[in-house]
């Protein structure tokens, strides 16, 4: 009879441990139970919304749930991206990603959230940004450009969509690289800043390729070079900035997902193997290709990895323009 407690307290523990054992692989197959959203901090119609909606549509049949794209802008994509930073880490709150996180922390003197908050989950592609300028410009090349600034240092200028941006910071690494001085002017948009360039009000631009190919495509801009360390397949014949000239010049307009920082590993594991599988359908790889962006995916260690050398990049540039907003 003396033995019987010691017997039972043995089957207890042995039957914790293998629930203890289970319970991850029960989280990943219970989630998810019901609609996830994915938070967009970007207005409808761009570049990042329409990745997401592209994202969301199939991983929604993927996962067996609908994907609520829900778009939060404001403050250069902080605000969407802090609502999704202070949400339960449940699995059912994501984010859209993009350059925002890794640029937000070098030109933000107070960012509405912590960046330690996110963790990626995956990146899923890239997207080139191009060198603008009007075909009137008599501009034909990267270093015409370097050559008329330094022989009218202060003369020439760019536009931007905006402060803290991509398209600003690539231009100030331009600038950086180049060793000329080129005056910015921000407009409320990308929209704005390519109607600016079109009437001639600006000499050049950046801007993300899916925006600018169909002008480039009609002769109403010429592109001069576009930022990856690849030349891009919609612009074959146009060089990299690395080929025109300028070594070490390496951006992307980057887009994934990324969650609340303690996701369950479980659940971390099954969105990431999802999103993995979306990406590399040809409808959807094909259709990231006829926007202009190269289908690129990486785990979440991998992402982390690239947003980390991102974001050191545009601390270098932030502090080499002088670039710090509210």
């Amino acid at each position: 009879m003396a033995r019987l407690p010691s017997r039972r307290l043995f089957l207890r523990s042995a039957g914790c441990a293998c629930l203890a054992l289970a319970a991850p692989l029960c989280l990943a197959q219970a989630w998810p139970a019901r609609p996830v959203r994915l938070v967009v901090p970007f207005p409808p119609g761009g570049l990042i919304d329409n990745m997401a909606r592209l994202v969301g549509t199939r991983l929604a049949q993927e996962l067996g749930q609908p994907v609520v794209v829900d778009n939060k802008p404001g403050a250069g994509g902080n605000l969407g991206a802090a609502e999704v930073a202070r949400s339960t880490p449940d699995g059912y709150t994501l984010l859209m990603a993009s350059p925002a996180l890794t640029i937000g922390p070098a030109v933000y003197k107070n960012l509405p959230y912590q960046p330690e908050q996110l963790a990626p989950v995956a990146l899923l592609g890239r997207v080139p940004n191009v060198l603008l300028v009007n075909p009137a410009s008599g501009l034909q090349t990267v270093q015409d450009i370097v050559a008329r600034a330094r022989a009218q240092p202060g003369r020439m200028n760019y536009a931007s969509n905006g402060n803290g941006t991509s398209l600003h910071l690539s231009a100030e690494l331009f600038k950086r690289r180049g060793d000329i001085f080129i005056t910015h002017v921000p407009y409320r948009g990308a929209a704005a800043a390519i109607t600016a360039l079109l009437s001639g009000e600006v000499d050049l631009m950046f801007d993300n390729l899916p925006s600018a190919i169909g002008q480039i495509q009609a002769g109403k801009l010429r592109a001069l070079a576009v930022t990856t360390p690849q030349r891009s397949a919609a612009l074959p014949d146009v060089p990299t900035m690395a080929e025109a000239g300028l070594a070490g010049f390496d951006v992307s307009a980057w887009f994934g997902v990324a969650a609340p920082s303690g996701l369950p590993p479980a659940v971390a594991a099954r969105l990431s193997e999802a999103l993995e599988k979306v990406a590399r359908l040809p409808e959807v790889a094909a259709s990231m290709q006829r926007q202009g962006a190269q289908p690129s995916f990486m785990d979440g260690r991998a992402a982390a990895q690239a947003m980390a050398a991102d974001a050191a990049q545009w601390k270098q540039v932030a502090a080499f323009a002088k670039i710090q907003l509210d």
